[in-house]
């Protein structure tokens, strides 16, 4: 069996431990750590990263792996899970997606040791996370007043990604190509596989992106052999390509649509109107396609993303 160190401290087959991993300071001189549990089988198998709060304003998928652990959701029968319920603590602290100076964790990789906070933290788990899975699971949320629908975000190049998405089975598998300096492309190069899930939007705690969330982890773990159980298969929409309808117009938005809706081309998927009852501009579907994200904010201006609908 293959050896498992993490920061210093070995895990050995059949083991359940925490680590915490010191980061820095804060201003006040209080230690910040970031915590990683591990669920270990006495068999060997896969080892599957499940994350959440990489942005810290990203509460749902913080949640969905708290639960996993709270309520013992993953009994394991080989391999190893290694749980980060929370990776962005600054961000989490200052309801934030980014660090205290503004960088982005998740366009910080491969990160430097003695770069920024946030290149710090890349640079943790670039070199002791990445280097120990086979695959991972990330799960984060759309932006401020910016909902997804369920969905899990893979490159349709990654072949085993993919295999994998299909396996988790939540509504949409969105085709998104990697990103720079992101995490997930970072494992990439290293030949590990790590699916994105969104649902529901920042700062707010959505219970039907949870549950998605979990049930799609189980499915994934069950399909990789690390479970027991039976899977029932989920139908899942394949998009190929996804944009978003832009507001022409600033007002008031009011759309006629929601999350998950099939719409047609010429469709009327809103309406932006002035306050003053002089204007009123209807949103129309510039393509046929699936309602995977809208945006919340009722005030709008001109250029604002409101429907994100993707294209099968």
């Amino acid at each position: 069996m293959k050896e498992m160190v993490i920061n210093g401290v070995k895990v050995r087959p059949g083991q359940s431990m925490n680590i915490d991993i010191a980061i820095a300071r804060l201003p006040t001189h209080t230690l910040i750590d970031l915590p990683i549990f591990i669920n270990r089988a006495k068999e060997d198998g896969p080892v599957v990263l499940i994350s959440g709060g990489v942005h810290g304003d990203e509460i749902n998928g913080i949640v969905a792996v708290r639960k996993m652990l709270e309520e013992n959701l993953i009994s394991l029968m080989k391999g190893t899970v290694i749980f980060m319920p929370l990776v962005n603590v600054y961000g989490f602290l200052s309801s934030s997606r980014t660090f205290p100076d503004g960088r982005d964790l998740n366009r910080s990789f491969p990160g430097n040791k003695k770069g920024s906070l946030a290149s710090q933290i890349a640079f943790i788990l670039s070199n002791e996370i990445i280097p120990l899975i086979d695959y991972g699971i990330d799960f984060h949320t759309g932006g401020r007043m910016l909902s997804n629908y369920p969905q899990i975000r893979v490159d349709y190049k990654d072949k085993k990604g993919l295999e994998l998405a299909t396996a988790f089975g939540t509504h949409y598998i969105l085709n998104s190509p990697h990103i720079d300096k992101s995490f997930r492309k970072e494992a990439y190069k290293r030949r590990k596989h790590i699916l994105v899930y969104e649902g529901g939007e920042s700062m707010r705690l959505d219970e039907y992106a949870v549950e998605e969330a979990l049930l799609g982890t189980q499915r994934m773990l069950i399909h990789l052999g690390m479970m027991e159980g039976n899977v029932t298969p989920k139908s899942t929409i394949m998009i190929s390509e996804s944009s978003w309808v832009r507001a022409k117009v600033s007002g008031i938005f009011t759309s006629t649509v929601k999350l998950g809706d099939e719409v047609k081309k010429g469709q009327i998927l809103a309406k932006i109107t002035d306050p003053y009852g002089q204007v009123k501009v209807p949103v129309k579907a510039t393509h046929n396609g699936h309602v995977v994200g809208l945006n919340n904010n009722p005030v709008v201006n001109s250029g604002d993303a409101l429907v994100h609908v993707g294209r099968v």
